[in-house]
């Protein structure tokens, strides 16, 4: 520096103690800048006294030699200080250059920066307030300087700053947002640490409410809390808690939807390695569920979103039981949004869109937007800093009072689920759960996305869980069911027979099993459906693709057919289900599915409790509607012999069982068809046939029945069921010994009753019936003598 150049009102001395190495010296010199300044104070010079701080900035602190920078930085200092309260008429001149310093590469340097600000704002106080973000830029600066002195200094002057600010009630929050959005994204471990702390000050300012702006900063905190280090981890999560303690008291105020999308994308793990990740999860996990709690509707245009991020955790284990607990109660209180009304606002708004058209008004324009593209979403949830720009599943118009709900990208982000095969049961349970609900609550709108739900709902048939199972039917039991899918035109019937008449439930339907009722009425162990149980379109389409899908997959037929077939009896009416399967494998080519089909579903009639009305409805074909429910079974369990010959054991057709019986010594006996006759004969001693046993009794009015099991007695080789069947026959008593002069007199007019009784219900013309037997046999011998010919015609080792 020249020595010589002129720095008055400086003196001599003065300036070259200024730029003296020692610092006792730069001292010296500070206290009589100090003196001088006091004086001009006193005078009311302010012209000098910013010269004398023009000449410490631009000569002394701004200069290339670092002495004098030292010497202008305790300068700047000694002016703060003479001048009192009036430094903050000087604020700008004193602390642009301490700031500028704040960049030295010499740490010493940085520290003289560091103390003569603190001397700056400690006199200065509130005054600073103005200067705030300047000094709050360069303070984030020093809280990551390696030198421990420099960071020690910074600590000083921060905590003075902090007490400036929680006294004031001029502090600008609005200037201040900014710079601490683009702030919280650093990644420096310590410029975290203070960034929470003011965080922190901040919020416990009563006349400072950080809360308005914490969409601004929200996702930044997240980040945070992803950090390596425990201890700011702590103190994130202290801040997130205690804005959320303030969340949950003003809800009114705070801002839902603008932070729904920050949620959605933290809920969202990218690597679930990381331990922090986790605790990320679970904080906006939790925050999601008391943003829906608090909010309301107000989050229901953002759905599709919270669903793609809750519903994988539904499927976590143990080791994140917290965070599936909370991704549940979020599920749950989501779903509970969900209202009628939904289903008729698109409908409201057409009434509106054709009045306005009628009387001439320019059409609506602020409808809702189509659904926005998922992959927006997930595409989002790897960028870590860029919030303000991104809009996705957001509300189109934020000052209408009520909210539209984003059907299409729910259905969406549902389908996806149901189509990943990586996806957990509990979550696949939950996917159709919400496919349930949203049938209920909005049928018409959802019955628009049937056709394309419809092929996964039948191949989740297929699942490895029966609780799936049994929630997927549930679904396919609404939709056929459901009085919206009557008038959906786009809902055809594949080559469904329109003669096909369907029985309606009645409302106590007897048989149904604890927990169940039938479709008219009452709970079933999930929400009770509204839905009238007459079929619509999809019912029939449903049955043809379901035994189809058996068709095609007969490991699924044997380990899961009875079992789906027995629940859609339950869900749906068991005679709708009996009647509709036996019309469409009337006309199935594949005649050995066709047998199968029917051994199936033989044995579910004759076995199980949830098909006790339908067998005590067939067991007597005492009304026009048995009796013709019986024939459509006839005509179908054709198909195979032994079954037809148990339905007429079942029906009481016993002189037709007995005519049955008489021709299966034309058909091909196989061993298959050996075991279906030892099945049948162990059926006989079960309870269902309790009553037929008992027939046996009255030997007199029942001789086909008798001979009839002689029959398949006959049929059977020296088995375990022969012995058990003859065991029985030798049961039977002599009707001699069991005749009495009552019996004598009216069993007679008894049999006929009976014959009588069902004539005039029942005019069936049996020998038809024979004679479709025998035509449905033909076939089956035909199709059998067809396939040993191709086995014999193809060579060997082949």
């Amino acid at each position: 520096m020249n020595t010589e150049k002129d720095f008055s009102p400086l003196t001599p001395n003065i300036v070259r103690a200024l730029n003296d190495k020692l610092y006792e010296k730069r001292k010296v010199a500070a206290l009589e800048i100090e003196k001088l300044v006091r004086e001009f104070v006193a005078q009311n010079n302010s012209t000098q006294i910013r010269h004398v701080i023009q000449i410490l900035a631009s000569e002394f602190a701004l200069s290339q030699h670092p002495h004098s920078r030292k010497g202008g930085l305790i300068g700047l200092a000694a002016c703060s200080i003479a001048l009192g309260k009036d430094s903050g008429l000087y604020l700008k001149e004193l602390i642009e250059p301490v700031l500028t310093c704040f960049n030295d590469s010499d740490s010493r340097l940085r520290y003289y920066a560091c103390e003569a600000l603190y001397n700056i704002v400690k006199v200065a106080r509130g005054a600073v307030l103005p200067h705030f973000n300047l000094l709050f830029d360069g303070l984030s600066k020093l809280a990551a300087d390696p030198d421990p002195n420099v960071k020690s200094g910074s600590e000083l002057l921060d905590r003075l700053l902090k007490d400036i600010v929680t006294e004031s009630n001029k502090f600008d929050l609005v200037a201040f947002v900014p710079l601490l959005r683009e702030r919280i994204y650093s990644n420096n471990q310590y410029a975290r640490q203070f960034i929470i702390s003011w965080i922190l000050v901040l919020e416990s300012v009563p006349d400072i409410h950080l809360l308005d702006y914490l969409p601004e900063i929200l996702d930044g905190l997240f980040q945070i809390l992803g950090d390596n280090s425990k201890e700011i981890r702590r103190m994130c999560e202290m801040v997130l808690g205690e804005f959320l303690k303030e969340i949950k008291k003003t809800p009114s105020s705070v801002k839902f939807a603008e932070m729904a999308n920050i949620l959605v994308i933290h809920c969202q793990v990218v690597d679930e390695t990381k331990i922090t990740n986790d605790l990320i999860q679970l904080t906006s996990m939790t925050w999601m569920r008391e943003f829906i709690t608090l909010s309301g509707r107000v989050l229901l245009p953002y759905s599709s979103g919270i669903l793609t991020a809750v519903l994988p955790c539904l499927s976590y284990d143990d080791r994140k039981k917290s965070t599936k607990e909370a991704a549940s109660a979020c599920n749950h209180s989501l779903m509970k949004l969900i209202t009628p009304e939904d289903d008729e606002e698109e409908e409201e708004e057409e009434e509106e869109e054709e009045n306005k058209t009628a009387t001439g008004s320019p059409p609506h324009k602020d409808q809702p937007k189509a659904e926005g593209d998922s992959s927006d979403l997930l595409d989002a949830s790897q960028e870590s800093g860029a919030l303000s720009s991104i809009s996705f599943f957001s509300q189109t118009s934020t000052d209408r009072p009520h909210v539209s709900l984003d059907l299409d990208g729910i259905v969406q982000v549902l389908d996806r689920h149901l189509h990943d095969s990586s996806t957990g049961m509990m979550t696949r349970i939950a996917v159709l759960k919400w496919l349930y609900h949203l049938y209920i609550k909005t049928p018409r709108k959802m019955f628009r996305h049937t056709d394309s739900l419809f092929p996964m709902l039948l191949k989740t048939l297929s699942d490895e869980s029966d609780e799936v199972i049994l929630k997927d039917l549930e679904v396919l039991a609404e939709i056929a069911s459901s009085p919206a899918g009557q008038a959906d035109s786009s809902a055809s019937c594949d080559g469904g027979d329109q003669r096909l008449e369907l029985r309606v439930p009645s409302a106590a339907a007897a048989g149904a099993t604890p927990g169940y009722l039938t479709p008219s009425g009452g709970s079933k162990a999930v929400d009770a459906s509204p839905s009238t149980p007459s079929m619509n379109s999809y019912f029939y389409k449903f049955m043809i693709n379901l035994l189809r899908r058996f068709s095609l997959e007969r490991k699924l037929l044997e380990n899961r057919g009875g079992f789906i077939i027995r629940q859609l009896c339950l869900l749906l009416h068991a005679e709708n289900i009996f009647h509709s399967m036996a019309d469409i494998l009337l006309k199935e080519e594949d005649l050995k599915f066709a047998s199968t089909m029917v051994q199936t579903l033989n044995t579910i009639l004759l076995t199980s409790a949830e098909l006790f009305q339908l067998r005590n409805q067939l067991k007597d074909l005492h009304t026009q509607e048995s009796c013709a429910l019986f024939c459509c079974l006839y005509r179908s369990w054709c198909h195979n012999p032994v079954a037809t010959v148990s339905l007429c054991f079942l029906t009481q057709n016993y002189r037709h069982a007995y005519d049955l019986i008489q021709k299966f010594g034309d058909l091909e006996v196989s061993v298959d068809f050996l075991m279906e006759v030892d099945k049948l004969v162990q059926l006989i001693e079960s309870p269902i046939f309790t009553y037929l046993r008992l027939q046996l009794l009255d030997v007199e009015n029942n001789p086909y029945l008798i001979k009839a099991l002689y029959g398949l007695l006959m049929l059977l080789p020296q088995s375990q069921a022969f012995q058990l069947l003859s065991h029985r026959l030798r049961c039977v008593p002599n009707p001699e010994l069991l005749r009495t002069a009552d019996d004598s007199a009216s069993a007679e007019p008894r049999a006929q009753q009976v014959a009588a009784r069902r004539a005039s219900h029942a005019p069936m013309d049996y020998r038809e019936l024979l004679e479709h037997f025998d035509r449905v046999q033909s076939k089956h011998l035909e199709v059998r003598h067809q396939r040993s010919g191709r086995a014999t015609t193809s060579p060997t080792g082949s």
